[in-house]
Protein backbone atom coordinates (compact mmCIF):
# COMPACT_ATOMS: atom_id res chain seq x y z
CA UNK A 1 0.00 0.00 0.00
CA UNK A 2 1.24 3.31 -1.28
CA UNK A 3 2.02 6.42 1.85
CA UNK A 4 -0.34 8.58 -0.53
CA UNK A 5 -3.47 5.85 -0.89
CA UNK A 6 -3.52 5.62 2.89
CA UNK A 7 -3.34 9.65 3.38
CA UNK A 8 -6.37 10.09 0.90
CA UNK A 9 -5.38 9.40 -2.63
CA UNK A 10 -8.52 7.53 -3.63
CA UNK A 11 -10.24 6.88 0.24
CA UNK A 12 -13.26 6.24 -0.02
CA UNK A 13 -16.38 6.55 2.26
CA UNK A 14 -18.48 3.61 3.25
CA UNK A 15 -21.71 4.15 4.97
CA UNK A 16 -23.19 0.96 7.45
CA UNK A 17 -26.23 0.64 9.19
CA UNK A 18 -25.33 1.86 13.07
CA UNK A 19 -27.66 -0.69 15.09
CA UNK A 20 -30.20 -2.89 13.22
CA UNK A 21 -30.72 -6.29 11.24
CA UNK A 22 -28.03 -5.83 9.02
CA UNK A 23 -25.14 -4.32 11.29
CA UNK A 24 -23.74 -7.71 12.75
CA UNK A 25 -23.34 -9.40 9.44
CA UNK A 26 -22.23 -6.40 7.54
CA UNK A 27 -19.44 -5.69 10.45
CA UNK A 28 -18.38 -9.64 9.96
CA UNK A 29 -18.09 -9.18 6.29
CA UNK A 30 -16.24 -6.21 6.68
CA UNK A 31 -13.36 -8.14 9.05
CA UNK A 32 -13.33 -11.12 6.94
CA UNK A 33 -12.10 -9.27 4.10
CA UNK A 34 -9.74 -7.72 6.33
CA UNK A 35 -10.42 -4.32 6.85
CA UNK A 36 -9.18 -3.20 10.61
CA UNK A 37 -11.58 -0.49 12.08
CA UNK A 38 -12.83 0.71 15.23
CA UNK A 39 -16.63 -0.30 16.20
CA UNK A 40 -16.85 0.45 19.63
CA UNK A 41 -19.23 3.40 21.56
CA UNK A 42 -20.89 6.02 20.09
CA UNK A 43 -18.26 6.39 16.90
CA UNK A 44 -20.02 7.84 13.81
CA UNK A 45 -17.00 7.50 11.67
CA UNK A 46 -14.13 4.65 11.80
CA UNK A 47 -10.84 4.88 9.51
CA UNK A 48 -9.70 1.89 8.30
CA UNK A 49 -5.75 1.12 9.36
CA UNK A 50 -5.19 -1.06 6.48
CA UNK A 51 -7.15 0.24 3.86
CA UNK A 52 -8.06 3.27 2.16
CA UNK A 53 -11.85 3.78 3.13
CA UNK A 54 -13.82 5.49 6.36
CA UNK A 55 -16.66 3.59 7.45
CA UNK A 56 -19.67 6.02 8.71
CA UNK A 57 -22.15 4.27 10.75
CA UNK A 58 -25.78 5.77 10.23
CA UNK A 59 -29.49 5.03 10.39
CA UNK A 60 -30.38 2.30 7.67
CA UNK A 61 -32.73 4.81 5.90
CA UNK A 62 -30.59 7.46 5.84
CA UNK A 63 -27.85 5.53 3.92
CA UNK A 64 -29.47 5.59 0.75
CA UNK A 65 -29.36 9.27 0.26
CA UNK A 66 -25.79 9.31 1.55
CA UNK A 67 -24.72 7.42 -1.77
CA UNK A 68 -27.16 8.95 -3.89
CA UNK A 69 -26.11 12.57 -3.20
CA UNK A 70 -21.94 11.86 -2.82
CA UNK A 71 -22.28 12.15 1.24
CA UNK A 72 -20.49 8.85 0.93
CA UNK A 73 -19.22 6.81 -2.00
CA UNK A 74 -19.99 3.72 -0.77
CA UNK A 75 -23.35 2.25 1.19
CA UNK A 76 -24.72 -1.55 2.44
CA UNK A 77 -27.67 -1.34 2.74
CA UNK A 78 -31.24 -3.57 2.03
CA UNK A 79 -32.49 -3.31 -1.68
CA UNK A 80 -35.96 -2.19 -0.41
CA UNK A 81 -34.71 1.42 0.99
CA UNK A 82 -32.93 1.98 -2.10
CA UNK A 83 -36.34 1.38 -3.74
CA UNK A 84 -38.16 3.78 -0.92
CA UNK A 85 -35.68 6.80 -1.79
CA UNK A 86 -35.78 5.86 -5.23
CA UNK A 87 -32.14 7.86 -5.14
CA UNK A 88 -29.59 6.92 -8.08
CA UNK A 89 -27.27 4.11 -6.95
CA UNK A 90 -25.10 1.67 -8.51
CA UNK A 91 -25.88 -1.87 -7.41
CA UNK A 92 -22.05 -3.04 -7.25
CA UNK A 93 -23.40 -6.66 -5.15
CA UNK A 94 -25.67 -8.92 -3.43
CA UNK A 95 -24.46 -9.42 -0.38
CA UNK A 96 -25.91 -12.75 0.56
CA UNK A 97 -27.66 -11.95 3.95
CA UNK A 98 -31.04 -9.57 5.49
CA UNK A 99 -33.38 -11.25 2.95
CA UNK A 100 -36.84 -10.02 3.71
CA UNK A 101 -39.88 -9.24 0.73
CA UNK A 102 -41.90 -6.04 0.23
CA UNK A 103 -45.13 -7.13 -0.15
CA UNK A 104 -49.20 -6.51 -0.47
CA UNK A 105 -51.11 -8.39 1.73
CA UNK A 106 -55.10 -8.12 3.15
CA UNK A 107 -56.80 -10.24 6.11
CA UNK A 108 -57.21 -13.98 5.13
CA UNK A 109 -61.04 -13.43 5.29
CA UNK A 110 -60.76 -10.20 2.60
CA UNK A 111 -62.78 -9.97 0.05
CA UNK A 112 -60.07 -8.51 -2.22
CA UNK A 113 -58.39 -11.22 -4.15
CA UNK A 114 -56.26 -9.59 -6.23
CA UNK A 115 -54.44 -6.23 -6.99
CA UNK A 116 -57.32 -4.53 -9.00
CA UNK A 117 -59.44 -5.02 -6.34
CA UNK A 118 -57.28 -2.23 -4.21
CA UNK A 119 -56.46 0.21 -7.00
CA UNK A 120 -59.03 2.61 -5.54
CA UNK A 121 -58.95 1.50 -1.32
CA UNK A 122 -57.11 2.61 1.32
CA UNK A 123 -53.41 0.68 2.33
CA UNK A 124 -50.95 1.12 5.49
CA UNK A 125 -47.20 1.29 5.13
CA UNK A 126 -44.20 2.10 7.08
CA UNK A 127 -42.70 2.26 2.97
CA UNK A 128 -45.67 5.02 1.94
CA UNK A 129 -43.07 5.89 -1.08
CA UNK A 130 -42.69 1.98 -2.43
CA UNK A 131 -45.78 2.06 -1.97
CA UNK A 132 -47.22 5.39 -3.86
CA UNK A 133 -45.02 4.67 -6.81
CA UNK A 134 -45.99 0.84 -7.23
CA UNK A 135 -49.32 1.12 -7.38
CA UNK A 136 -48.46 4.74 -9.55
CA UNK A 137 -46.96 2.27 -11.83
CA UNK A 138 -49.46 0.73 -12.57
CA UNK A 139 -51.57 3.78 -12.76
CA UNK A 140 -53.48 3.67 -9.91
CA UNK A 141 -53.55 5.78 -6.73
CA UNK A 142 -54.77 3.86 -3.53
CA UNK A 143 -55.20 6.27 -0.40
CA UNK A 144 -52.20 5.54 1.20
CA UNK A 145 -51.57 5.75 5.05
CA UNK A 146 -48.03 5.89 6.52
CA UNK A 147 -47.65 4.00 10.03
CA UNK A 148 -44.20 3.66 11.90
CA UNK A 149 -44.86 0.15 13.70
CA UNK A 150 -47.41 -2.25 13.69
CA UNK A 151 -48.64 -1.92 10.18
CA UNK A 152 -49.42 -5.72 10.42
CA UNK A 153 -52.70 -4.90 12.77
CA UNK A 154 -53.83 -1.92 10.54
CA UNK A 155 -56.35 -4.01 8.39
CA UNK A 156 -57.99 -5.65 11.88
CA UNK A 157 -58.35 -2.10 13.05
CA UNK A 158 -60.04 -0.65 10.00
CA UNK A 159 -57.61 1.58 9.49
CA UNK A 160 -56.94 0.17 5.81
CA UNK A 161 -57.90 -2.34 3.47
CA UNK A 162 -54.46 -3.45 3.24
CA UNK A 163 -50.90 -3.60 3.67
CA UNK A 164 -47.87 -2.64 1.69
CA UNK A 165 -45.05 -4.03 4.29
CA UNK A 166 -41.76 -5.80 4.56
CA UNK A 167 -41.86 -9.11 5.83
CA UNK A 168 -38.49 -12.21 6.43
CA UNK A 169 -40.37 -15.17 7.07
CA UNK A 170 -44.23 -14.51 6.39
CA UNK A 171 -44.61 -15.19 10.03
CA UNK A 172 -45.64 -11.44 11.44
CA UNK A 173 -48.48 -12.09 8.46
CA UNK A 174 -50.03 -15.11 9.22
CA UNK A 175 -50.18 -14.34 12.83
CA UNK A 176 -52.20 -10.94 12.40
CA UNK A 177 -54.06 -13.65 10.06
CA UNK A 178 -53.14 -11.42 6.88
CA UNK A 179 -53.14 -13.46 3.03
CA UNK A 180 -50.27 -11.69 1.14
CA UNK A 181 -51.23 -11.15 -2.33
CA UNK A 182 -48.58 -9.84 -3.95
CA UNK A 183 -44.36 -9.27 -4.11
CA UNK A 184 -43.15 -6.17 -5.01
CA UNK A 185 -39.70 -6.49 -4.23
CA UNK A 186 -37.29 -9.41 -3.30
CA UNK A 187 -34.84 -7.54 -1.11
CA UNK A 188 -31.57 -8.20 0.32
CA UNK A 189 -28.19 -6.57 1.73
CA UNK A 190 -26.24 -5.15 -1.37
CA UNK A 191 -23.13 -2.71 -1.99
CA UNK A 192 -24.01 0.26 -3.67
CA UNK A 193 -22.36 2.99 -5.06
CA UNK A 194 -22.56 6.16 -6.20
CA UNK A 195 -22.20 7.15 -9.86
CA UNK A 196 -19.74 9.91 -9.68
CA UNK A 197 -17.24 7.94 -7.17
CA UNK A 198 -17.21 4.87 -9.69
CA UNK A 199 -16.49 7.23 -12.62
CA UNK A 200 -13.76 7.96 -10.74
CA UNK A 201 -10.25 6.39 -11.82
CA UNK A 202 -8.66 6.64 -8.40
CA UNK A 203 -11.93 5.78 -6.21
CA UNK A 204 -12.49 2.94 -8.84
CA UNK A 205 -9.37 1.00 -8.23
CA UNK A 206 -10.28 0.51 -4.70
CA UNK A 207 -13.76 0.10 -5.10
CA UNK A 208 -12.99 -2.94 -7.41
CA UNK A 209 -10.37 -4.18 -4.68
CA UNK A 210 -13.11 -4.30 -2.33
CA UNK A 211 -15.38 -5.87 -4.84
CA UNK A 212 -12.28 -8.40 -4.83
CA UNK A 213 -12.27 -9.50 -1.63
CA UNK A 214 -15.84 -9.82 -1.43
CA UNK A 215 -16.58 -12.09 -4.10
CA UNK A 216 -13.82 -14.12 -2.66
CA UNK A 217 -15.80 -14.23 0.49
CA UNK A 218 -19.11 -14.79 -0.78
CA UNK A 219 -17.29 -17.50 -3.14
CA UNK A 220 -16.00 -19.23 -0.14
CA UNK A 221 -19.42 -19.58 1.98
CA UNK A 222 -20.93 -21.22 -1.28
CA UNK A 223 -18.15 -24.25 -1.33
CA UNK A 224 -16.93 -26.86 0.79
CA UNK A 225 -13.41 -28.21 0.26
CA UNK A 226 -13.68 -31.49 0.14
CA UNK A 227 -10.47 -34.48 0.45
CA UNK A 228 -11.02 -38.06 -0.07
CA UNK A 229 -9.17 -41.09 -1.03
CA UNK A 230 -10.10 -43.77 -3.68
CA UNK A 231 -8.32 -46.65 -5.51
CA UNK A 232 -7.54 -45.54 -9.50
CA UNK A 233 -9.70 -47.99 -11.19
CA UNK A 234 -12.81 -45.47 -9.69
CA UNK A 235 -11.11 -42.52 -10.37
CA UNK A 236 -13.12 -42.07 -13.70
CA UNK A 237 -16.27 -42.41 -11.94
CA UNK A 238 -15.48 -40.09 -9.58
CA UNK A 239 -14.26 -37.13 -11.67
CA UNK A 240 -17.87 -37.79 -13.68
CA UNK A 241 -19.19 -36.75 -10.10
CA UNK A 242 -16.87 -34.08 -9.19
CA UNK A 243 -15.70 -31.84 -12.11
CA UNK A 244 -14.27 -29.66 -9.58
CA UNK A 245 -13.97 -25.45 -10.51
CA UNK A 246 -12.08 -26.98 -13.37
CA UNK A 247 -10.74 -30.32 -12.68
CA UNK A 248 -10.17 -32.07 -8.96
CA UNK A 249 -6.91 -32.24 -8.06
CA UNK A 250 -5.01 -35.81 -8.04
CA UNK A 251 -2.36 -36.60 -5.63
CA UNK A 252 -0.62 -40.14 -5.82
CA UNK A 253 -0.83 -42.37 -2.28
CA UNK A 254 1.56 -44.06 -0.70
CA UNK A 255 -0.49 -47.03 -1.19
CA UNK A 256 0.01 -48.20 -5.09
CA UNK A 257 -3.15 -48.22 -7.00
CA UNK A 258 -4.50 -45.16 -4.22
CA UNK A 259 -4.95 -41.63 -5.29
CA UNK A 260 -5.77 -38.64 -3.14
CA UNK A 261 -8.49 -36.76 -4.69
CA UNK A 262 -8.88 -32.85 -3.67
CA UNK A 263 -11.83 -30.61 -4.67
CA UNK A 264 -14.86 -27.91 -4.03
CA UNK A 265 -18.00 -28.77 -3.84
CA UNK A 266 -20.97 -26.30 -3.87
CA UNK A 267 -22.94 -26.24 -0.55
CA UNK A 268 -26.39 -26.34 -2.10
CA UNK A 269 -25.74 -30.32 -3.99
CA UNK A 270 -23.22 -30.54 -0.89
CA UNK A 271 -25.16 -33.73 0.55
CA UNK A 272 -25.83 -35.51 -2.83
CA UNK A 273 -22.53 -35.16 -4.14
CA UNK A 274 -21.05 -36.99 -1.46
CA UNK A 275 -23.80 -39.74 -1.71
CA UNK A 276 -23.01 -39.90 -5.00
CA UNK A 277 -19.22 -40.16 -3.84
CA UNK A 278 -19.39 -42.84 -1.94
CA UNK A 279 -21.23 -44.99 -4.37
CA UNK A 280 -18.33 -44.16 -6.57
CA UNK A 281 -15.88 -45.73 -4.19
CA UNK A 282 -14.47 -42.45 -2.31
CA UNK A 283 -13.80 -43.38 1.05
CA UNK A 284 -11.63 -41.45 4.13
CA UNK A 285 -14.07 -37.97 3.13
CA UNK A 286 -12.49 -35.09 4.61
CA UNK A 287 -14.41 -31.92 4.38
CA UNK A 288 -13.75 -28.64 5.44
CA UNK A 289 -14.99 -25.12 5.26
CA UNK A 290 -13.33 -22.14 2.95
CA UNK A 291 -11.76 -19.15 4.21
CA UNK A 292 -11.53 -17.16 1.48
CA UNK A 293 -12.16 -18.18 -2.67
CA UNK A 294 -10.66 -16.41 -5.78
CA UNK A 295 -12.61 -17.88 -8.80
Amino acid sequence: MTGSLMNGEGRLKLAVQRNGRLTEETLRLLQSIGLEFETYGQRLLSHARNFPVSILFGRDDDIPGYVGFGTVDLGIVGRNLIYEENVEVMELAELGYGFCSLVVAVLRDSPYQTLDDLKDKKMASSYPNSARRFFGDRGESPEVITLSGSVEVAPALGLADGIVELTATGSTLVLNDLRQIHTILESQAVLVANPTSYADPEKRANIDRLLMRISAVRAARRYKYVMMNAPEEKLEDIKRVIPGLKAPTIVPLAIEGWVAVHTAIEEDTFWEIIERLRAAGASEILVTSLDKLML
